[in-house]
């Protein structure tokens, strides 16, 4: 994902279109897992459609380019920590965003943006360490299939 320049526009694009491609399947096959019975705050983590509006701005549609296998509740947890901790990085991205001069650049920052102000991490740490029935093998094994479904999106972009 560092190669993509997020100052102008093809750049830009290539990286949410890289991100949606991974972040759309790995979010649905959270909801299949059952995803709002560990988070009830799912809907305010979701960025399916944040990323989805920022695409249609940059005149693209959001599209899966992963295929994503199910998930245990363990695996669940694994892939949160992916997504979640993707937020603290949104940030410092976020910036570089938002000083392009390109405008069509600096407006579609719904998915870099989302959940700011919000306390996610923390919360999501405080459910990851309040979890006793966890298998910690199945968590990493998911976090890094998470890790790996970007870096296949990005190739593919």
């Amino acid at each position: 994902m560092s190669s993509f320049d997020l100052t102008v526009f093809s750049g830009y694009r290539r990286f949410l279109q890289a991100s949606a491609g991974a972040l759309l399947p790995l979010e649905a096959a959270l909801v299949e897992a059952g995803v709002a019975r560990i988070f009830p705050d799912w809907p305010e983590r979701t960025r399916s459609q944040a990323i989805a509006m920022d695409l249609e701005w940059l005149d693209r549609d959001a599209q899966s380019t992963v295929s994503v296998a199910p998930m245990t509740p363990s695996g669940v947890l694994g892939t949160m920590y992916v997504l979640e901790g993707s937020r603290l990085g949104a940030k410092f991205l976020l910036k570089t965003v938002a000083d392009s001069a390109d405008p069509r650049v600096a407006g579609a920052t719904a998915y870099l943006s989302h959940g700011t102000g919000k306390r996610l991490w923390q919360s999501f740490l405080s459910r990851l360490q309040g979890e006793e029935s966890c298998d910690e093998d199945e968590v990493i094994e998911a976090a890094q299939a998470a890790f790996a479904a970007f870096e296949l999106a990005a190739d593919r972009v």
